[in-house]
C-alpha cells in the first residue's frame, strides 16, 4: 500500500510519527465509457477554454477569483496557511464512540507507526481500548482542514474523517406523515426484531448486486441469455401490517429451524 499522508499525532506532550493509508478498496466494477458507434473509448482533456489546446498537469496551477482577477495558490501558500496543522494531527479531546452518530462518518484510514513511534503508538492503542473512548482531532488532507476520530480496532489504530455539522443536512425537509401505530403493533414489530437479531459479522453479507452484473456480462459475453430474478414489491397498508407482522414472524421461524 502506498502511504496518503504522513505527520505525527499530537497526545498531550506526546507525539507519534505516523503514516495513514487508505482503508477502502473499490468494490464495484470498473466500467469504461465508449462510443455507442464504434465502442471507441471516451477520452477526457484538461483544455484550455480560450484556446481550446491540452494542457499538461504540470502547467496547472490552483487560484481563487478576488475583484475579477485569480490569485494563484502553491502548494508552499497552502502549507504557509497554518504550517504546524499540515503535518499533525492534533487530539483536542476523548468520546465514547456511541456518542459519535454514524451519519458524521467520512473516509476510513488505517493509521500506522514510523519506526521510532512504536511504542508511543502502543501506548495510545491501548489506552483507548481500556477507556474504552476514541480520540476526536483535526489535521490538513488535500489542502483541507479535516475534522477525524481515532479509534483502536483489533491491532491497529483507524482515523475516520467526520463531517462537519454544518455538512450535514437539516432533516427538516423530510416529510414524514402523521400516522398512529398501536402497542400491539410495536411489540409485535419488537418481537420481530428480536428473532431476526445476532451478533454483527461483516462477512456474512456480499455484494450480491455486483455478482449478478458479473453472471449478466459474462452470460452475454457468450451470447447466452440471462434470466434477471423478479422483484415483487407489495405495499402495506394500514389496516394489514399486524397480519404481515405475523407472517413475518412465523417465516422468520421456519428460517431458524
Amino acid at each position: 500500500m502506498r502511504s496518503l499522508w504522513s505527520g505525527s499525532i499530537s497526545f498531550g506532550l506526546v507525539n507519534i510519527p505516523i503514516k495513514l493509508y487508505s482503508a477502502i478498496q473499490p468494490g464495484s466494477i470498473d466500467l469504461d465509457m465508449l462510443d455507442r458507434k464504434d465502442h471507441s473509448n471516451i477520452l477526457f482533456k484538461r483544455v484550455n477554454e480560450k484556446t481550446g489546446k491540452e494542457v499538461e498537469w504540470e502547467n496547472i496551477v490552483k487560484g481563487y477569483k478576488v475583484d475579477g482577477r485569480y490569485v494563484i495558490l502553491t502548494d508552499e501558500d497552502f502549507e504557509k496557511a497554518s504550517p504546524e496543522k499540515t503535518k499533525t494531527i492534533d487530539i483536542t479531546e476523548f468520546v465514547k464512540l456511541d456518542e459519535v452518530p454514524a451519519i458524521y462518518y467520512d473516509a476510513a484510514y488505517y493509521i500506522e507507526p514510523e519506526k521510532n513511534g512504536g511504542k508511543a503508538y502502543i501506548l495510545l492503542r491501548d489506552s483507548l481500548i481500556k477507556a474504552r473512548k476514541a480520540a476526536i482531532g483535526s489535521f490538513v488532507l488535500r489542502n483541507k482542514e479535516n475534522l477525524c476520530l481515532i479509534s483502536a480496532s483489533e491491532k491497529i489504530l483507524v482515523l475516520h474523517k467526520l463531517r462537519y455539522a454544518h455538512e450535514v443536512r437539516s432533516t427538516e425537509d423530510v416529510k414524514v406523515p402523521q400516522s398512529k401505530v398501536s402497542a400491539a403493533e410495536i411489540n409485535m414489530a419488537i418481537k420481530l426484531i428480536d428473532q431476526l437479531s445476532g451478533k454483527f459479522d461483516i462477512t456474512d453479507f456480499k455484494d450480491s448486486y455486483t455478482e449478478t452484473l458479473l453472471k449478466f456480462i459474462n452470460a452475454k459475453a457468450k451470447g447466452r441469455k440471462f434470466t434477471a430474478p423478479k422483484m415483487r414489491v407489495v405495499h402495506s397498508g394500514p389496516k394489514d401490517l399486524m397480519s404481515e407482522l405475523k407472517a413475518s414472524l412465523s417465516q422468520a421461524k421456519r428460517k431458524a429451524s
